[in-house]
């Protein structure tokens, strides 16, 4: 359980990142909204999870899914701008993420 829900908080991360992208400052409502509910379930999840999981182990793993997801995301977009190299080195971090599932 420990896992799924670290997966979750790992995507409410990168919710959170874009929506503070969008809230120019905090001067927009909804994504101010949104950064605030997705970052506290985030963080709540992630503590969860620390509970059954070593702090280290859950901390890479949940940045390196928020990184990863924030960045396909603002690619897929056209809010950044993709390349192989920059999809190989975004599906790099995926690897790890999911050997630290493996070696756990």
């Amino acid at each position: 359980m420990s896992w799924i829900i670290l997966v979750l908080s790992g995507i409410l991360e990168a919710v959170w990142a874009t929506a503070l992208g969008r809230s120019e400052g905090f001067t927009r409502v909804g994504p101010t909204v949104a950064f605030g509910v997705a970052l506290a379930a985030s963080m709540g999840g992630l503590a969860y999870a620390m509970r059954g999981l070593p702090v280290g182990t859950a901390y890479a793993v949940w940045v390196g899914i928020g990184a990863a997801l924030t960045v396909g995301y603002a690619m897929a977009t056209g809010a950044e701008s993709a390349s192989l190299l920059r999809i190989a080195l975004i599906l790099g971090i995926v690897g790890c993420v999911v050997g630290l599932k493996l070696a756990h």
